[in-house]
């Protein structure tokens, strides 16, 4: 992942393996943990946000306009930090947050921005139009392209990467499937629900073909970059003061810090647990279980919108900003 200029010939694609693909035409997604250079669309000082890589089958139209998620389930936000903390376990992705220069997008400066912009996201890639997906990633785009490694950062990185959008877009999937399993129905989880997540790559520069091709492919994938992880102390300590919620502030933290970070642990998988070296006592099991139960039985309970609220909320104000031509990140 460097900066190097590379011609669109020499890319066939970094993040595609076209001598690796398996027979049903799919790419055999690599590991985020490398260090190959991002197309120069993508290095450029104005990356390209619309550039597909040659070897790509679908044109951007196209996946853009790739099925919309069955059921999005709200309360799902309590597992936003163990998604973050999954995500941020990939040292490029990691740096990339800890390190970046957008100010406007840091959770500890501006939390309440920055949790409506990564929710409204979601609720893009998730149940947007085409339309939405295009503006949304275009919006995105230009904060991303501030995002990238220099000569003092401890790994490389570039936003624009797709094995590191591969790698966050699988933790939101696998995110979905345990929201679902905690809150809602396992009948859901299906093959067609694990295809229709692919969006939550492609509406950002992932091309479709990445994405691996069936569930079980998606469990290879999984396990082999997780067994390749090691998360480093002060990625540790970053991540520790997002499960606390300190980013809310002093008060925040002190009287409810305790129960997040519970969430947090407590949707997170235990091989990450023990990576960052946090451990998850039956107490804290007794707590997780009996808020869900509850949370659970409300969610049966209540009707379509405000099952899906705020995500619904959320999309109808990014398409209130499309129109208004506020600014959507």
């Amino acid at each position: 992942m460097t900066d190097q200029a590379l011609t669109s010939d020499d890319t066939a694609s970094v993040a595609i393996d076209d001598t690796a693909a398996p027979t049903n035409g799919a790419m055999r997604p690599v590991s985020p943990i490398g260090t190959d250079a991002v197309p120069a669309a993508f290095a450029a000082e104005r990356p390209d946000t619309e550039y597909l890589p040659p070897a790509a089958r679908m044109s951007r139209a196209d996946l853009d306009a790739l099925p919309q998620y069955t059921e999005m389930i709200g309360v799902g936000v309590l597992a936003g930090a163990a998604n973050v903390i999954m995500q941020l376990a990939v040292p490029a992705v990691g740096y990339g947050v800890y390190e970046s220069k957008v100010d406007s997008g840091n959770l500890f400066k501006h939390p309440i921005k920055r949790t409506r912009t990564t929710l409204s996201y979601l609720a893009v890639a998730a149940l947007g139009s085409p339309k939405d997906r295009k503006a949304y990633r275009k919006a995105v785009g230009k904060a991303h392209a501030k995002v990238r490694s220099d000569s003092n950062s401890p790994v490389e990185y570039n936003a624009f990467d797709p094995k590191l959008q591969l790698w966050v877009a699988a933790c939101l999937y696998k995110g979905t499937e345990d929201v679902l399993r905690t809150y809602g129905s396992e009948h859901l989880i299906t093959e067609d629900l694990y295809q229709s997540g692919a969006v939550l790559g492609t509406t950002l520069q992932m091309p479709r073909e990445m994405w691996p091709a069936t569930r079980a492919d998606f469990e290879d994938y999984w396990h082999d970059t997780v067994a390749g992880l090691e998360i480093d102390p002060v990625i540790r300590d970053h991540l520790m003061s997002i499960a606390r919620v300190e980013f809310a502030g002093p008060i925040v933290s002190k009287l409810l810090g305790w129960w997040f970070e519970i969430f947090a642990l407590g949707f997170l998988p235990p091989e990450f647990r023990a990576k960052m070296n946090a451990p998850f006592s039956r107490r804290q099991q007794r707590i997780f279980d009996g808020s869900n139960a509850v949370l659970r039985a409300i969610i049966k309970r209540l009707p379509g919108p405000l099952r899906t609220f705020p995500y619904n909320l959320l999309l109808a104000d990014v398409r209130w900003r499309i129109r208004t031509g506020r600014p959507l990140v």
